[in-house]
Parts: C-alpha cells; sequence; structure tokens
C-alpha cells in the first residue's frame, strides 16, 4: 500500500517526464528529415523511369544527410499522365516524372528532341543530350517557365513490336499500333497509330485492340508485352522524352544549399537512367527471345532505304513547323547531332 501511494505522489512527475520524452523523440524525428518531398509518376515502379525515381530519391536522402526525406509515389497513386504538370503547378506532388510526348502543345520544342526518327543512338548519349539541350536553351522556349527542371532523361528510340511479322512496309499497312503522343512516324509508314499511355496498353494488347506498339524494348519484360508480341523490328524510330519537375514557388522555398545538391544530381540522374535502360534493353531482349521465342526482324537494305526516304522528308518537315512557331528548332538540331557526336566519343 504504501508504495503503491508513493507512486501515486509521483504521477504528475512521471507524466511531466513521459511528455518531456515524447516531445524530444518528435523533435528528433522532425530534425531528420526536416524537408518532406512527395514525387509522383504513372507507370509502375519496375519500369526504367520508376527505377531513376528511386536513384534519385536515395542519393538526395544520402547527400543531404536525412535532412531532405522523399516519398515516391509510382503506378499513378499519387497522380496520373493527364494530370501530372498541373498537379506539380497545384502543390498535389512536389515533384512529378511525365513524358513529354503525352502533351504535344505544351512542350513542341522539348518533344522535337525525340521526335526524329532513324538516329542510332542509344538512350544513354540520348538521355545526356536531352539534359544538356534543355540546360542550354532558354526555358520559355521549351515552355518550362513555371517550372524547375530536376532531370530530364529519354528512352531509347522506340522500335516496332509486333504479333505478326513485319519485313516490309507493305506488311506494316493498316496495322494497329500503339504510341505514346507522336503519331506522324507511323502513320507515314501506313501504320494506324493508336495514341494511349503505357497503363492503358497491357490491356489493348490482350484484347487485340491493337496489334504492336512502338516504344523502347525492355517492356517487353518489364510490362510483360512479350506475352502479346513475337516479333521486334530492328529499326530506330522516335524516342520518348521524360521529364521531372517541381514548381518554381516549391523550388525558391527549398534551403540553397538542397537546391545545389539536386542540381547536381540532374546530369547523374539522367545518365544513370540511360545507361540503366541500355542494360535493362539487352536484358529485356535476350529475357523475351528465351521465354516467349520473340524474334527479331532485320530489314533488308533496300527495305531500310525505302523506309528511310519515307521518314527524312518528315524530319525537316518537324523542324519547320515548329520553327514557324517562332521557336529555335534548327538550331536545337544542329547541337542537338553535335552533342550526339560529342557523346559517342
Amino acid at each position: 500500500m504504501h508504495k503503491t501511494h508513493a507512486l501515486l505522489q509521483h504521477r504528475p512527475s512521471l507524466l511531466r517526464l513521459s511528455s518531456l520524452l515524447a516531445g524530444a523523440m518528435l523533435s528528433s524525428a522532425t530534425l531528420a528529415s526536416d524537408i518532406n518531398l512527395n514525387y509522383a509518376f504513372f507507370a509502375p515502379a519496375q519500369t526504367f523511369p520508376g527505377v531513376q525515381m528511386q536513384f534519385w530519391a536515395d542519393e538526395l536522402e544520402k547527400r543531404t544527410e536525412g535532412k531532405v526525406a522523399v516519398n515516391t509515389f509510382p503506378g499513378g497513386t499519387l497522380l496520373t499522365a493527364s494530370n501530372m504538370l498541373d498537379g506539380v503547378l497545384n502543390g498535389v506532388a512536389d515533384i512529378g516524372l511525365t513524358t513529354t510526348s503525352y502533351e504535344p502543345a505544351r512542350f513542341p520544342l522539348l518533344n522535337l528532341i525525340g521526335d526524329f526518327s532513324g538516329i542510332d543512338v542509344n538512350a544513354e548519349v540520348a538521355s545526356q543530350v536531352a539534359y544538356q539541350l534543355v540546360q542550354e536553351f532558354p526555358q520559355e522556349q521549351f515552355g518550362l517557365e513555371d517550372f524547375k527542371v530536376i532531370t530530364v532523361f529519354t528512352s531509347e528510340p522506340g522500335y516496332l513490336q509486333t504479333r505478326n511479322q513485319v519485313s516490309t512496309l507493305e506488311d506494316l499497312s493498316g496495322m494497329e499500333i500503339r504510341v505514346p503522343g507522336e503519331s506522324d512516324t507511323m502513320r507515314t509508314l501506313g501504320a494506324v497509330p493508336v495514341g494511349m499511355s503505357q497503363a492503358e496498353t497491357g490491356e489493348a494488347l490482350q484484347a487485340g485492340i491493337v496489334q504492336g506498339v512502338a516504344s523502347s524494348r525492355e517492356t517487353l519484360m518489364d510490362l510483360q508485352y512479350a506475352r502479346y508480341l513475337d516479333y521486334i523490328v530492328d529499326y530506330p524510330l522516335t524516342n520518348v522524352v521524360m521529364l521531372a519537375v517541381m514548381s518554381r514557388q516549391r523550388w525558391d522555398a527549398l534551403p540553397e544549399d538542397v537546391q545545389q545538391i539536386i542540381d547536381e544530381l540532374g546530369a547523374e540522374a539522367s545518365q544513370y537512367a540511360g545507361h540503366y535502360l541500355d542494360g535493362h534493353v539487352r536484358d529485356s531482349i535476350a529475357w523475351a527471345q528465351e521465354n516467349h521465342n520473340v524474334e527479331v526482324v532485320t530489314l533488308s537494305e533496300a527495305e531500310q532505304g525505302r523506309w528511310a526516304e519515307l521518314l527524312e522528308p518528315l524530319n525537316e518537315q518537324r523542324i519547320e513547323q515548329i520553327s514557324a512557331q517562332g521557336l529555335p528548332a534548327a538550331a536545337l538540331y544542329e547541337r542537338m547531332l553535335e552533342l550526339i557526336e560529342q557523346y559517342q566519343h
């Protein structure tokens, strides 16, 4: 009884001590991550942009020694492809990662970086070139004046991946092909382009709504497209440009030391994404061949010439169309070719 009475006497003191300890723990947790950033992406985490996203998040947390915590939201769990950029501007997410070709009218000059067909360049080189171009040209020319660019990278060139074999233009004629945004290439080659996001494509292939895709080839394994597709045409088409951004308002609110680390990470994340994708594409093709008997179709030299003859004027037409909007399309194209040569050596 005496012991119980003694404990009751000291109960207020014990409660105050518990409260102080809880406050100290909360303060410590707050200090451990003073800044929390929500990073949204519309496709699954295992896709190559999702892998880049996690690399960037881990590196930022490590380099800020835990001062910044990054919460990743892949798979459209926070924002989807259709509302990614507006969601960033409205503060739904601090950072958004999107495919610029989903909004062609918003980013005409930026999309031009990926819209040229027939340029045989891997993802690592293409990503570094895209990132540097965005650094060199004024942001308003890219439609990015309201954003802070976190990083830019690209897919490898898209390749036709089809259910039925395509060895000639005649084989492709009338075939419905999923495209991420830009559709002139497929239309020029005689196919019927069907624009849809990556999230919709698996079901469309399974249901036979489309008979193939024009995309980089890691999706054969990552998104299991090899279950529905039997052939890869070994001819490079257009690239997809991936863009990660913050709103200018959110960026300006960050401490300078954090801004500096994010800037340093931009080029690294771009090269990392491209390098990872190139290796992953090789693994994906090997997996698709071994597990689903996917075949690579090499066009004859004469057939390659026919495709190039159709696509080269299209490249020139794109430059003219973007130039007509008062944007430096020709200068961008010339600089892009210079940078490709620089990064390839």
